[in-house]
């Protein structure tokens, strides 16, 4: 690699880690190529920037960004997975160092704050945003579907006691 594509690899990664809120690095070494291929195309079909990184390339170019607080971890095989949603990010960094023993997770950033192994696997129980915003439009609905129902009640009660004065009425 010549100065000028080192250049516009540090370059990309600097635009990278500025514009990233979710950042994980991850070890693949020993991963087969086979595997390597199919990681990639999950990557790809999830929607994650994925890519293996030169370790000093990616720590020049996290200076001044919030990668930089995990400039340390970029030693060895390291390549970069950035996404929007940090919790879709873990599940699949976790789904696939469960599968591929040489796939594991070094460090991350999620929303400009450093998170290690431990904090991954508490991202990983966290429910989807999609799945929280299911919950709290439920929650939202049934109180209104309660609300409702509760007024309706009262309205048809009143109508069965009007109709039985009616009926009273008529019969005397």
């Amino acid at each position: 690699m010549d100065r000028k594509q080192k250049q516009k690899e540090l370059d990309s990664l600097a635009e990278d880690f500025k514009d990233a809120k979710n950042v994980f690095l991850v070890n693949f070494q020993g991963l087969s190529v086979t595997n390597d291929t199919v990681l990639r195309s999950e990557m790809r079909k999830n929607r994650v920037k994925y890519k293996v990184v030169k370790n000093t390339l990616a720590q020049k170019a996290s200076v001044g960004t919030s990668v930089e607080q995990v400039m340390g971890k970029f030693v060895g095989s390291t390549a970069i997975a950035i996404f929007e949603d940090p919790v879709e990010l873990a599940k699949l960094v976790s789904k696939f160092a469960k599968d591929y023993s040489q796939f594991k997770f070094k460090a991350g950033i999620v929303e400009g704050r450093a998170i290690d192994v431990k904090d991954l696997e508490a991202l990983v129980n966290l429910p989807s945003k999609e799945q929280l915003l299911s919950k709290i439009m439920f929650l939202i609905n049934s109180g209104a579907q309660r609300l409702a129902s509760a007024t309706s009640g009262v309205s048809r009660n009143l109508a069965v006691v009007m109709g039985q004065i009616r009926d009273q009425k008529q019969d005397s």
